[in-house]
């Protein structure tokens, strides 16, 4: 048997490991039924739904025709990790308004053909909508900036 579509055979992969990763981080949950579901029940059950579909996903890559799979795109997986834990890193300590900056400017370094206007444009209008929603609509308890 030859693999022919290299794309439905990671993916088919990539839902068997986020599978069996459901279903290892629930295992100390208890299931319960049908009737009454426990924690565990919809994690458990979520990974089984995710394995079978992975299966069937990574086996029709012996059936169907694909193009080879490209190389890893290194720079954007670096920089939107990077961005995600400035995020992360920055919220309490630094307040929203410069941890949605941080997340911003380096998840635009992602990709190559940002340019400065739309960043601006981006900034302004994801951190105002952001800080209405979540300060004013939610109330949510973050600060704004470090000083404040």
């Amino acid at each position: 048997m030859r693999i022919t579509s290299q794309k439905n055979f990671w993916a088919g992969l990539i839902f068997i490991g986020f599978g069996v990763l459901a279903i290892y981080a629930s295992r100390a949950y208890p299931m319960g039924s049908l009737v009454s579901m426990g924690p565990g029940y919809f994690p458990i059950w979520l990974g089984v739904i995710l394995i079978v579909i992975g299966v069937f996903t990574a086996g029709s890559a012996y059936r169907a025709a694909g193009a080879r799979v490209e190389p890893w795109g290194w720079r954007a997986l670096l920089w939107l990790s990077a961005a995600f834990a400035a995020f992360g890193l920055l919220i309490e300590e630094a307040g929203l308004v410069l941890a949605l900056l941080a997340l911003i400017v380096a998840s635009s370094l992602a990709g190559r053909d940002t340019r400065l206007l739309e960043l601006v444009i981006l900034i302004v209008l994801l951190i105002s909508g952001s800080v209405g929603l979540f300060i004013y609509g939610l109330e949510l308890p973050y600060r704004l900036f470090p000083w404040s």
